[in-house]
């Protein structure tokens, strides 16, 4: 066996180990509380979380007798970082095709792919990302053979095996470019697909009459005989057929003003859909349809180089200017990057203090990263905030967490104090303090 599998083995065997620890009780005290809310910070607050919730957070709340108290000495504790569409758990290396679940070119479905079925919750990026204070995620592949990625799922990024909260929790589908590409060649094509196959799943459900439950493929077996012209195959009809009930929420990579508008058009003929823009590069240039259609964006920050067509109109303001119009924008698609969410967010505040530029006030740039993916995931009611009742899962920070030079002090997850380490960690501390001889052991048995 290579030293690098076994290396790869060890890594693995020791993630695995860990069992699932028990929600803890706890109480931070004299904090810079942030709620994620959208609110200014709370000088000398305390969140106090038990049985993995949140039971309180403000000023002058009551630390029961007994409790494990942290006092945070004035640091600043956050609800954890949320990412909204990244791929999260489906690699581990790059460059080896073997650890990369993120596409099926040659796979016979689009729809019905459920992503849930392959993240690895020992995969190092997760431990990683956990580490720069990132505790749930909204994972999805990439399109390949069909405009449709498939079904995405929500994670914790808990130092346990079992990451996933919600399994086909959305949709995905390419428009623009990419999509056109996969379609045939032309966004006409993509949106003949799009519009197609939303049709022959709102004829599946009609077959089954008003009490269909849509969200699992028994659709897909025992149906009624389907008109001969159907393009779709049973399973990616029967995947569909949540999104045009408005069970499960459409995501739609659209990135100029066009494609976004025909996106929007959609809720003429289908008006069930929970529709959520992903990219929006040109969002600013509909804003204002945006916000009176109250279709949320995740958008991808500081994308401001027309590096393609569909790109002409980018600009480092175009999150700021969405957010001044009242579109419900929150940060995201950051592949396999999601510890950078933080460092996106200042740059955002710092560009308040660009002259005619526009971006987000500090409080803003934390809730597009907070409990504002957890909204647009559909799920802002269980985290993406320090309020009563949502997911124990809190950050306490050395310093500021939207400047680059802070870092994250302690990771909590359901109530649940997190290890920091990974294999970034580990390569540190092996090489900080070099030496002569044999260098420190890379893994043990």
């Amino acid at each position: 066996m290579s030293a690098r599998v076994t290396a790869l083995a060890a890594t693995a065997l020791l993630s695995l180990a860990a069992a699932p620890a028990l929600a803890q009780s706890v109480a931070v005290t004299n904090a810079t509380l942030v709620i994620g809310d959208g609110s200014a910070p709370i000088r000398g607050g305390t969140v106090i979380v038990s049985g993995g919730k949140v039971v309180s957070a403000g000023i002058g709340v009551a630390v029961p007798a007994g409790m494990r108290t942290i006092d945070a000495g004035g640091k600043f504790v956050t609800p954890g970082i949320v990412v909204a569409v990244t791929d999260l758990g489906l690699v581990d290396v790059e460059s080896d095709d073997t650890s990369n679940d993120t596409g099926s070119s040659r796979a016979p479905f689009g729809a019905a792919l459920d992503y849930s079925a392959a993240i690895n919750p020992s995969a190092q990026p997760i431990a990683i990302s956990r580490a720069a204070g990132v505790t749930r995620a909204a994972v999805i592949g990439g399109a390949t053979n069909s405009i449709f990625a498939g079904q995405g799922a929500v994670i914790d990024l808990g130092a346990d095996s079992d990451p996933v909260v919600q399994s086909r929790a959305f949709q995905f589908v390419e428009l623009g470019e990419d999509g056109g590409r996969i379609a045939g060649g032309s966004r006409v094509a993509a949106h003949a697909v799009l519009r197609n196959a939303l049709a022959e799943a709102r004829d599946l459900a009609r077959r089954h009459g008003p009490n269909v439950a849509a969200a699992d493929m028994r659709l897909a077996t025992a149906t009624p005989e389907r008109p001969g012209d159907t393009v779709l195959n049973r399973f990616d009809a029967a995947a569909l057929v949540p999104v045009v009930n408005g069970l499960q929420p459409l995501y739609v990579r659209a990135e100029r003003a066009a494609d976004i508008r025909a996106a929007l058009a959609l809720k003429a003929d289908f008006p069930l859909l929970k529709l959520v823009i992903v990219g929006a590069t040109e969002g600013w240039q509909v804003a204002g349809e945006l916000a009176q259609a109250r279709v949320p964006v995740i958008a991808k920050p500081l994308s401001d180089l027309p590096s393609d067509f569909e790109h002409l109109a980018a600009t480092q303001s175009n999150v700021g200017r969405m957010s001044a119009a009242g579109v419900r924008v929150s940060l995201g698609a950051f592949a396999d990057q999601p510890r950078h969410a933080t460092q996106y967010a200042g740059n955002l505040v710092g560009l308040t203090r660009v002259p005619r530029a526009s971006g987000l006030t500090w409080d803003k740039a934390i809730a597009s990263i907070t409990s504002g993916p957890a909204d647009a995931i559909g799920m802002g009611d269980k985290f993406g905030s320090l309020k009563a009742g949502r997911a124990g899962d809190l950050v306490i920070w050395d310093g500021d967490p939207l400047e680059m030079t802070s870092g994250v002090v302690s990771v909590f997850i359901d109530g649940v104090e997190q290890p920091l380490e990974n294999h970034q960690t580990r390569l540190r501390n092996r090489y900080m303090q070099p030496q002569e001889g044999a260098l420190p052991k890379a893994y043990d048995w």
